[in-house]
C-alpha cells in the first residue's frame, strides 16, 4: 500500500473479526512502533502484545472502566453509553492488545518529551497495522484500572500503562474515516 494510502486509510475500526494475526505480522507491527523518534533515542516505550489468555485478562480488567460510565449517561445520552458498554466490555471482539507502557517521569520536560515519542511509536504502530490490512483503535480508559492492565501484562513496578491499542481484521463492514478539518494549519513567511 502506498504510504499516502495508508495515512488517509488509517481510521478507528471498533469491530474486529475473530480471525487471529500472524505473528510475524505482530511483529512487523511493533517494528515499526519501535524505530519512532525519541527525545535523544530515548525509546521510553515498552509494548505488551496480548492474544489468548492474556488477552481475556486485559478485556476483564478494561471491563471495569464500565462500572462508572452511568455517571456519564446524562452527557452521553441512552444510544452512546449502551455503545460504550459494549465497547469496553469486548474492545470489539480484537484477536489482540497491544499495551503501552513509559516510564514514570520526574519532571514536566522529561514527561512531555516521553509522551510525545511515545504517541509517535502509536502512530508508526497504527499506520503499521492499516498497511498489513488490519484495523486498530487506540483505546483511552479510567486511570484507576491502570494497575490491573500493569498486573495483566506483568508490566514494571517503574512504568505507567497509557494506552491500550485493540488490533484485528476490520468486521464485515469497515467503518468509514470521518472528516478532517484540514483548514487547521497557517503557513507562515
Amino acid at each position: 500500500m502506498d504510504f499516502w494510502d495508508v495515512v488517509r486509510s488509517r481510521h478507528a475500526v471498533r469491530d474486529f473479526t475473530s480471525d487471529p494475526i500472524p505473528r510475524e505480522v505482530l511483529e512487523r507491527i511493533v517494528e515499526a512502533a519501535e524505530l519512532a523518534p525519541s527525545a535523544m533515542n530515548s525509546q521510553p516505550w515498552r509494548f505488551y502484545v496480548a492474544t489468548g489468555e492474556t488477552r481475556l485478562k486485559l478485556g476483564r480488567a478494561i471491563a471495569q472502566t464500565t462500572v462508572h460510565l452511568s455517571e456519564y449517561m446524562d452527557a452521553l445520552g441512552p444510544e452512546r453509553y449502551e455503545q460504550a458498554v459494549k465497547w469496553y466490555s469486548s474492545l470489539g471482539d480484537a484477536p489482540a492488545v497491544v499495551v503501552v507502557a513509559m516510564p514514570r517521569a520526574e519532571d514536566e520536560f522529561t514527561l512531555l518529551n516521553e509522551q510525545l515519542s511515545v504517541g509517535a511509536a502509536i502512530e508508526n504502530l497504527m499506520l503499521a497495522a492499516t498497511a498489513e490490512g488490519l484495523g486498530s483503535c487506540n483505546v483511552t480508559f479510567s486511570f484507576w484500572v491502570r494497575d490491573d492492565l500493569a498486573d495483566a501484562v506483568g508490566a514494571a513496578e517503574n512504568e505507567d500503562v497509557v494506552s491500550i491499542i485493540a488490533l484485528g481484521y476490520p468486521g464485515e463492514v469497515p467503518p468509514v474515516a470521518p472528516p478532517h478539518d484540514m483548514t487547521r494549519v497557517t503557513y507562515l513567511d
